[in-house]
């Protein structure tokens, strides 16, 4: 009898574990009902922009270079050093020319051998006049020979010491060795080093350059803007500039240039823009940092706004879809506005408190 129990027990058992085995099977083939997550409308400021790359520079930056060719023989200023204009910031030592030397010394010999006959006669000419043996006028010419030979003599021995010195005795503290700031600001580089040489600037060489001074009160943005941008944008448009030396600041521009005529950079064509920089922010503006201008095309503050990820389309139309009831929705279109490429504003069709269903499956539900 015992034994008779035990066999009902585990067949009962054994038919019970194969109901539940297909229960379980077929429970985990169910699709599970979907759930879509919602959002609602929400206020914000929509700012349509377009970005350009570029980097800070001074409005006024000013190479100065030498009138003379020689060796450096002082340097009176290091970079990061302010200086006002006319303050000497180097003195150039003279290498004079080997030939033009020559012909100054001879001019010199000419001009000495011409004012001493010139004197000979002028003395001898003036006893005679004293004696009353010629007149005046006869006088008066030997006099105009002399002072003339004297101002040619002079003249030689000026361009002489202007050839070894770079000056002459006439010029004074306006020697052309020593040279001198331009413009009043910071001194950005020094290129060169006491001891190196260095070539006038002419008509024909643009000469060494000793030292680059700019205004560090007045910086600019320059930049390159894309074809495909550049017709979006005017001057006098707003820009904030991000400069990636500078952390968690910002800084106001004006867009005041921009190319007539586009280069063409890695293939594509690019045109150059340039915007004052506010005075306003206190953080000190490095010459050369690399910034990225967000032109502001247009901007609306306090606009009903969602999220372009929830739009969708029926041809031209736009339409999202409401919540009316739990995971329930219904078809609405709508009228868009601004839009910055991640949210628009909503002009018509929905309003605050309204749930939108996200297009996207988000979630199941088990």
């Amino acid at each position: 009898m015992i034994k008779k129990i035990i066999k009902i027990t585990l067949l009962v058992s054994f038919i019970g574990l194969i109901f539940w085995t297909f229960y379980f099977l077929y429970s985990k083939s169910q699709t599970p009902p979907e759930v879509f997550q919602t959002i609602v409308p929400f206020d914000t400021s929509i700012v349509k922009k377009t970005v350009a790359t570029g980097s800070v520079t001074p409005r006024k930056e000013v190479n100065m270079k030498s009138q003379v060719s020689g060796i450096i023989e002082k340097l009176y200023i290091v970079a990061g050093q302010q200086v006002k204009q006319g303050d000497v910031i180097a003195k150039i030592k003279i290498i004079p020319n080997m030939l033009n030397l020559a012909n100054a010394e001879n001019r010199i010999n000419s001009a000495q051998l011409n004012f001493d006959n010139a004197k000979i006669e002028y003395d001898r000419n003036k006893l005679l006049f004293d004696q009353s043996v010629i007149s005046k006028s006869e006088i008066q010419v030997f006099e105009l020979r002399l002072k003339t030979t004297k101002e040619e003599l002079d003249a030689a021995q000026n361009q002489l010491q202007i050839i070894k010195e770079g000056a002459s005795k006439t010029s004074g503290s306006s020697s052309n060795t020593f040279v001198k700031a331009t413009i009043t600001g910071m001194v950005l580089d020094v290129p060169v080093k006491e001891g190196g040489q260095v070539i006038e600037s002419n008509t024909f060489n643009e000469g060494t350059t000793i030292a680059s001074v700019a205004n560090m009160g007045e910086m600019i943005f320059e930049g390159r803007l894309d074809e495909s941008e550049v017709g979006k944008v005017q001057e006098n448009m707003d820009i904030v500039l991000t400069i990636g030396a500078i952390d968690k600041e910002s800084f106001n521009a004006k867009l005041e240039y921009i190319s007539p005529k586009g280069i063409t950079e890695n293939g594509a064509i690019q045109f150059l823009i340039r915007a004052s920089i506010s005075k306003d922010n206190a953080s000190f503006l490095r010459a050369g940092y690399s910034a990225n201008a967000d032109i502001i095309l247009s901007k609306k503050d306090k606009v009903l706004a969602i999220p372009e990820s929830v739009l969708q389309f029926d041809k031209e139309k736009v339409f999202v879809e409401i919540e009316t009831a739990p995971q329930v929705f219904e078809k609405r279109f709508i009228k868009t506005g601004l839009s910055d490429g991640i949210n628009i504003e909503v002009l018509e069709g929905i309003k605050k408190g309204d749930k939108l269903k996200l297009p996207q499956l988000a979630e199941r539900s088990n």
